[in-house]
């Protein structure tokens, strides 16, 4: 097998040629026909997390060692399985859970595989889809696309459970209110789409690029704003007033503490992205103003499910992709760095 690998923080990818691995027990070989690009990726490949406070967190603290092929939005064919994989067949199309945990403590055997205290996530700990093949450790973790084009497919293991386990987090709302969603990218514009599926019908989109802002008004954002200068509390207050819930998929110390200032009372505000930094926070304000914080760490193997049960039922219109040969997995990392990716790039394998 083929692989386009980390070997060092900050370093570009170097291409390694594997041994094809082959599956025992319950393991699934899925050969990798897409993999999108996430900016997880990015902060995977820098190495290193701001925990706020001057803290950082590296890599190893992940329990990560390099080289490792990164990459958890995946699609592919099942090539091989294990004499214990039951439900599967050679030659399935298949979208991979990534985000594994040990697979024997209370949360993975109550389908909270990504509340695992010992995460295996592929991608992370075990190799990606930058890689021409992967292993998955059961069947459970390998979803039906359906009649969904797998290269969208591949990005709800990511870019849609997530949004998806943030919606259910601030859900009900009257869809006549404002939601915030700060950040145009591909979890930005996957939130557009997915509050239009849920039938929302006010919905803020923020961002600084205007380029990206005008695909998300396309899409169905109601107001844009952007915020490349001035107060961004301000200019969302200004617009819509004070809104009932907030997603904030940048999740830095301005936007975060931006989001929080625009909520209402008993607003919730859902950390998304990991930009990272730290949010002082008023405790007595929290009291007085009755607001919710949450943290999202992705979504279940059953979001999963569900948001390809709502694509397959016509009801999530498709985000953009740029698509780009596995061989250009250094390109596409540089191009969502700069801001050039509109949506979700996807590398596409053979």
């Amino acid at each position: 097998m083929k692989a386009w690998m980390i070997t060092q923080a900050k370093a570009p990818l170097e291409k390694f040629e594997l041994e094809t691995p082959q599956p025992t027990g319950s393991e699934v070989v899925v050969e990798t026909a897409y993999c999108g690009v996430c900016h997880s990726d990015l902060h995977f490949w820098k190495g290193e997390y701001n925990m706020g406070g001057g803290k950082v967190m590296k890599l190893a603290d992940r329990g990560v060692e390099l080289p490792r092929a990164p990459g958890h939005e995946i699609a592919g064919r099942v090539v091989a399985k294990g004499p214990d994989a039951v439900g599967v067949e050679i030659g399935d199309m298949r979208v991979v859970y990534p985000w594994l945990g040990c697979g024997d403590c209370y949360y993975c055997d109550n389908g909270l595989d990504n509340w695992c205290r010992t995460p295996k996530g592929i991608g992370v700990v075990r190799n990606g889809g930058f890689g021409s093949h992967v292993v998955v450790p059961h069947p459970r973790y390998l979803a039906d696309p359906g009649k969904v084009d797998p290269a969208l497919a591949a990005t709800y293991a990511c870019s849609g459970l997530t949004i998806y386990s943030s919606l259910k987090k601030v859900m009900p709302l009257d869809p006549d209110a404002p939601i915030l969603l700060i950040g145009a990218g591909g979890l930005g514009l996957m939130a557009v789409e997915m509050l239009k599926a849920m039938g929302h019908h006010n919905i803020v989109s923020v961002d600084i690029d205007p380029a990206k802002l005008a695909v998300a008004k396309e899409k169905g954002a109601t107001t844009v704003i952007d915020s490349s200068s001035g107060n961004l509390a301000e200019m969302v207050t200004m617009a819509v007033g004070k809104v009932p819930a907030a997603l904030d998929m940048v999740n830095n110390d301005h936007t975060a503490r931006a989001a929080l200032d625009c909520l209402d009372k008993g607003g919730k505000l859902v950390l998304v992205g990991v930009a990272g930094g730290e949010l002082a926070i008023s405790l007595a304000t929290m009291i007085f103003m009755g607001w919710t914080i949450y943290g999202n760490l992705t979504g279940t193997p059953q979001d999963l499910h569900d948001v390809l049960e709502l694509a397959n039922a016509g009801k999530l219109a498709p985000t953009p992709l740029q698509r780009c040969p596995a061989d250009q997995a250094n390109q596409a990392m540089i191009d969502l760095k700069e801001g050039r990716v509109t949506g979700r790039a996807v590398l596409e394998w053979g």
